[in-house]
């Protein structure tokens, strides 16, 4: 997390300080807004970008959900990971915050520890879709003549590349960018390489994520697996359906935010997928295969 550039906006100023000297101690680059307005005031002067936003829920002037509306809405905020931190850990009010486009959710009082593996994948989830922008650009003229096409990668430091390319042929690169991304992790992590749920849980906490993805990328039975992604483009549509070589997974659970996994550090990809990068979003079979597409809006 060094140097990555966060935005604590707590009118608590108790809980502002502590969360900063944690984060500050991990090398972040923390800013402090007092409440939803004040924050607002700083993004809209400020040129820097934000690497994530941990966002207090309750405060004067702008409540967190209504900063989390304009930041959502405003296409240069769009993506930029949000965490929501609050007291009120009811279902109905965690919902409506992942609903409204949170990515993740802390309850006060808070685990420092939890938050900051939170924080961390917010920031390295943010970092990697730069990458993929920036390597987008790269290509966008060119790619607008394609119309079928099948491409095929295996370790995750292929994804950036691949799906800078992949997103400049969509209408919309940024909106399909995250979405895309996490079907691209998913595929290698869960899917080739059987990662668990609740085994990426623990490997996120005890830091330790990246060591295993290496070596269960090394074994025999995984050193072959490719994931496959076949793009097409039809008058009215662009069709994307991402296949991996792994034994499928419950994939039900995971296409709607649930408030039961809006604690954990990980485990909104898909639903993130379907509610924010494409306008269709379907698992076919045991789970392998996911299809997703986006509508041609002048077909």
């Amino acid at each position: 997390m060094k140097n990555a550039r966060i935005l604590v906006v707590e009118d608590d100023d108790i809980i502002a300080d502590l969360i900063a000297i944690n984060l500050t101690g991990q090398g972040c680059q923390v800013t402090q807004a007092e409440d939803g307005q004040a924050a607002w005031d700083l993004i809209g002067q400020s040129a820097a970008e934000f690497d994530a936003i941990l966002l207090d829920r309750s405060m004067p002037r702008m409540d967190g959900m209504t900063l989390l509306g304009k930041l959502r809405a405003r296409p240069e905020t769009a993506q930029v990971p949000v965490i929501l931190v609050t007291a009120m850990d009811d279902k109905a009010c965690i919902l409506e915050g992942l609903q409204a486009g949170a990515y993740y959710y802390l309850t006060k009082p808070l685990q420092m520890e939890l938050l900051l593996v939170v924080v961390r994948a917010a920031v390295d989830q943010s970092r990697q879709y730069r990458q993929v922008q920036q390597s987008a650009r790269q290509t966008e003229q060119a790619l607008r003549f394609l119309t079928t096409a099948t491409f095929h990668y295996r370790r995750l430091e292929e994804v950036n590349a691949l799906a800078g390319l992949l997103t400049r042929l969509f209408p919309q690169p940024d909106r399909v960018a995250l979405g895309l991304h996490e079907l691209m992790i998913n595929a290698i992590e869960h899917g080739n390489l059987g990662i668990t749920y609740a085994e990426k849980s623990q490997l996120l906490m005890e830091g330790d994520l990246a060591a295993e993805l290496e070596r269960r990328q090394r074994l025999p039975g995984n050193a072959d697996k490719r994931v496959e992604i076949r793009f097409e483009r039809t008058p009215a549509a662009i069709l994307l359906t991402v296949q991996d070589q792994g034994e499928g997974f419950a994939w039900n659970a995971y296409l709607e935010f649930d408030p039961e996994r809006a604690f954990d550090p990980h485990g909104r990809g898909i639903a993130i997928a379907r509610a924010m990068s494409f306008d269709t979003l379907e698992y076919l079979g045991n789970g392998n295969t996911v299809r997703a597409s986006v509508v041609l809006r002048d077909a």
